[in-house]
């Protein structure tokens, strides 16, 4: 055995009258290789003094040395809350006094005629005191922090709890934090005793809930998300559970361990609620605006046919009369006139085009394939740059209130294009699947930025995400790789019913 004393020297309180005592037994004690610095006390006064001095090793006490006993050494050590061993050496008439020294607290006895002993005794009992105060230290370093944690614990906004599962299925509280009461209106030993007491306390649809999230948990090893309302006396606060897990053994039969917060988040769902019916009070603003925005549309149009189109009719057929009976003299006469009638030409179309813009009326007689084809013909005609639709499905006819929007969306679109995206060729493709209208339309031009999709007079294509939004749809826009900019969107081809895919799938799939 290696003596943990021989690598340093140890300090020795030695009980005893003379010092030639003390120096003999120093003397054996360096004969057995140990290395120690030795103090002497001999009565109440040196003893007490000495204890304050310094920190001992430990002590030996020499039976019969000297006139204070060993049960007021031990007694002042024990005063002190020392845990200094202590051991008595003694002649072999004194053994059974020593002994009964030992019930009281010493820790071994030594025969005086075997002083070869008094090393390897010595040396142990201190080994031994060393892992007690290492023993005794991280106990105070765990009770300060326990401590610790439930004094935060106790400062967060909810209850920290720690959740077992064990291979039955039976839960059980290792741990619950001071805002148990609080948060949940149950006492914390309620629910230490017993788990059920928590998962009783919310609907039993949420509860339900609950035990599926777990379940995923246990199974995939996924952290514990999940919102739930309470019932009773707190009927209708919503709580947020939020926890990790830790499998113990087998998933299937082990032990599952859930660490977490449970926090009450009534508050937030309160303010989601509120941005949620905003949301919805302006989308129904918003869809009020735009039948108005239609109606005028249309009034304008019908006004601009039968008014404004009629009295150019007119002044068309009376110009042509006029022109035919003009004398071929005066030279240009004629020519002034005919460029009249070229003149009235241009404006009966562009009055025929802002009519058709406004109201199309071919989306009632034709259906949104044919009104789309044709927008994109007065584009390509109008703007000098390649228009080309592919339709999937000539059938596609949704209501008309979704037909309508999105031909204001084609329209839309078309217009970005023309302002912004220094483009040679348009491609849009529409078609029909499973329920809903998808429409993707892209184009060479210069693409789009991050910073165009932030600009806050990006009303275009901020009006087109807002059809988009009325109609229960999803919308992408974005830069393709090589170049250009690519939009799509996925609407529910009847109003009020689901999109057969959300935002991420579509764009996914079109992208």
């Amino acid at each position: 055995m290696t003596h943990t004393s021989h690598d340093a020297s140890v300090s020795l309180l030695v009980i005893a009258a003379a010092d030639e005592r003390v120096a003999a037994v120093s003397g054996r004690l360096a004969q057995s290789g140990m290395a120690v610095r030795v103090m002497r006390a001999a009565t109440p006064t040196a003893l007490r003094a000495a204890l304050r001095m310094q920190t001992w090793d430990g002590c030996l006490y020499l039976y019969g040395e000297t006139t204070l006993s060993a049960a007021a050494v031990l007694k002042a050590m024990h005063q002190q809350n020392l845990d200094i061993p202590c051991v008595i050496v003694a002649a072999p008439a004194d053994e059974k006094a020593a002994i009964r020294a030992m019930k009281a607290g010493a820790h071994d006895v030594v025969s005086s005629d075997r002083l070869d002993r008094l090393a390897p005794a010595l040396e142990r009992e201190i080994r031994e005191a060393r892992h007690r105060a290492e023993h005794r230290a991280a106990l105070e370093m765990l009770k300060d922090s326990e401590a610790r944690f439930r004094a935060m614990a106790s400062s967060l906004p909810g209850m920290v709890f720690q959740l077992l599962r064990d291979g039955g299925g039976e839960f059980r509280f290792l741990f619950v934090g001071d805002g148990c009461h609080r948060l949940l209106g149950i006492k914390q030993h309620e629910i230490v005793y017993s788990a059920r007491r928590f998962f009783d306390a919310f609907e039993a649809a949420d509860r339900r809930r609950l035990e599926d999230a777990i379940a995923a948990s246990v199974h995939s090893g996924v952290p514990l998300e999940w919102e739930g309302r309470l019932k009773g006396r707190a009927r209708g606060r919503w709580i947020s559970l939020s926890a990790t897990s830790r499998h113990l053994g087998h998933v299937d039969n082990g032990d599952t361990v859930w660490q977490g917060i449970a926090s009450d988040v009534s508050e937030s769902k309160e303010i989601e609620a509120q941005l949620r019916r905003s949301r919805e009070q302006l989308s129904e603003l918003s869809s009020h605006l735009e039948v108005v925005r239609e109606e005028e549309r249309e009034r304008i149009a019908r006004d601009i046919h039968d008014e404004i189109g009629s009295l150019l009719v007119a002044i068309k057929i009376e110009t042509n009369l006029l022109t035919a009976k003009l004398p071929a003299t005066p030279a240009g006469l004629r020519d002034k006139a005919q460029a009249i009638g070229t003149l009235l030409d241009q404006a009966m179309a562009t009055a025929s085009r802002v009519s058709r813009e406004l109201r199309p009326g071919i989306l009632k007689e034709f259906g949104l394939a044919e009104a789309v084809r044709c927008q994109a013909d007065d584009f390509a005609k109008r703007f000098g740059i390649t228009c080309r639709v592919h339709c999937d499905d000539e059938g596609i006819e949704p209501d008309a209130d979704t037909s309508l929007a999105l031909f204001r969306i084609v329209q839309e679109a078309l217009t970005n294009i023309a302002k912004h995206a220094y483009a040679s060729l348009v491609v849009l493709r529409m078609r029909r699947e499973n329920g809903s209208i998808s429409l993707e339309i892209r184009d060479n031009g210069r693409g789009i930025s991050e910073g165009d999709l932030a600009k806050p007079k990006s009303f275009g294509l901020r009006g087109i995400r807002e059809r988009v939004h009325s109609l229960a749809g999803a919308f992408n826009v974005a830069s393709g790789e090589s170049g250009g900019t690519h939009i799509a969107l996925q609407v529910p081809e009847r109003r009020g019913a689901e999109p057969s895919r959300d935002e991420e799938e579509l764009q996914r799939n079109l992208f």
